[in-house]
């Protein structure tokens, strides 16, 4: 595997498909978050690393891929405990941007984003909790998608914030991104209702025959109601001005290009402000509740292995360690999200979508001061709360600045429409 970018943390590993399907001939690589079998996931730090063994099997998705025809080719970097957007690890060091020369790639799937945009996978996995797969998608040029949550299987992956947490996927080209999608959310979110019909026949007939028929029945079933899920029409696409107010005008406009053929695709464009007090005021709730979570999830480990950290990383889990015990402030940020997420949710419904800028500017450059690093990490958490708060899918498409730095353009859609937005961005975004 051609390793000059950095992408892999283990660019030997190899796991080679374990079945046929529509992803015959793929080759991914994995976040080092997985679970792989015989492979033991560092999650971007050497002490977790020293302190897990080797996983006895595949993560789910992972499972899923394989037997869907994919190749598996190399485990990626990621930062430290997946707690950044950056990319830069002190440990294990920056992976290189293909499309953005001197500018960090983005966290923290950063190793996952590099090794699509560098051609070295035809698609990558990644997880996304405050913005994991959109930022780094946006800021090495792909194509991107975090699902809704808990609609895509977590087993077998390491978790950060499991009440925020996805799989999310990245790709190069957007037929490949929603063939993913197919896999992952198409037979993975019926998969209790194909079980359970198969094992009600199953129990009348034990003959092979009846088996096949009852699988190619159910199979049919479910392809029909994907195919008349997708084929509907988006109906209104909504323009948040209150996240397009954050980038620059020179952007906005530039977006604003992508914006017109997403428009094409809809029968209403309506321009709204979604976050009346602020988004920042939506960040500090994402925030409060992500780090109270992470400490809860991660602590005891902390506090056991004394783990090092980069210093940024540092800051953030002992911030997240003094969100313990403040149980008022933690039922008021609850009580808000489920006031944003009814308000988003009923606003999308089935039939809209909700058009914004997937971060404020193109990457920054590696090295930076951490100071500048932090409010270039606030801005684009402002942005990707969003979708968190909600769990919804938002996908972000590749875009460029005039200087041919890469930007993200997302969409955003109703609870449980992830096919459907998969399916319709494909069709607007390469007829145009």
């Amino acid at each position: 595997m051609d390793n000059r970018y950095g992408a892999f943390i283990d660019a030997e590993l190899t796991v080679e498909h374990l079945g046929n399907g529509i992803l015959d001939g793929l080759t991914f690589a994995v976040k080092d978050v997985y679970a792989v079998a015989g492979h033991c996931s560092s999650a971007g730090n050497p002490d977790w690393l020293r302190s897990h063994n080797p996983s006895g099997g595949h993560a789910a998705v992972v499972r899923q891929l394989l037997q869907s025809g994919a190749t598996l080719r190399g485990a990626t970097h990621t930062d430290e405990l997946m707690y950044s957007l950056g990319g830069e690890n002190h440990h294990y060091g920056t992976p290189i941007n293909p499309r953005a020369a001197g500018c960090i790639p983005g966290g923290s799937s950063s190793g996952s984003a590099v090794a699509v945009a560098s051609g070295s996978v035809d698609f990558a996995l990644g997880t996304d909790t405050g913005g994991s797969i959109r930022v780094p998608s946006a800021y090495c040029g792909v194509y991107g998608f975090r699902p809704t949550h808990d609609v895509v299987n977590m087993e077998g992956v390491i978790p950060l914030s499991p009440q925020f947490d996805t799989v999310g996927w990245m790709a190069d080209r957007l037929d490949v991104l929603q063939k993913v999608g197919e896999v992952l959310l198409g037979f993975g979110s019926l998969s209790e209702k194909v079980t359970t019909n198969i094992e009600k026949s199953l129990e009348s007939s034990l003959e092979k025959n009846v088996e096949k028929c009852v699988e190619n029945k159910v199979k049919n079933e479910i392809e029909n109601e994907i195919e008349n899920n997708t084929q509907k029409k988006i109906e209104t696409l909504f323009v948040a001005t209150d996240c397009w107010a954050l980038v620059d005008p020179e952007i906005a406009a530039i977006l604003s290009v992508g914006l017109n053929r997403l428009r094409t695709g809809a029968d209403h464009s309506v321009e709204t402000k979604i976050a009346p007090e602020g988004l920042k005021v939506w960040m500090d709730v994402f925030r409060e509740l992500q780090g109270s979570e992470i400490w809860t999830t991660h602590g005891a480990w902390i506090e056991k292995e004394k783990p090092v950290f980069g210093p940024d990383v540092a800051a953030r889990f002992s911030w997240a360690a003094s969100l313990v015990g403040e149980g008022e402030e933690q039922r008021i940020a609850q009580s808000k999200r489920e006031e944003i997420s009814t308000q988003l949710r009923q606003l999308l419904g089935e039939d809209n979508c909700l058009v914004i800028p997937t971060v404020p500017e193109s990457a920054p450059l590696r090295g930076g001061d951490l100071r500048q690093l932090e409010v270039n990490r606030s801005g684009a958490m402002m942005l990707s709360c969003i979708a968190g708060l909600a769990g919804l899918p938002q996908v972000t498409l590749p875009m460029l600045t005039k200087n041919g730095l890469p930007l993200g353009l997302s969409v955003i859609a109703g609870h449980g429409q992830d096919l459907r937005l998969l399916s319709w961005v494909k069709e607007v975004w390469q007829r145009s």
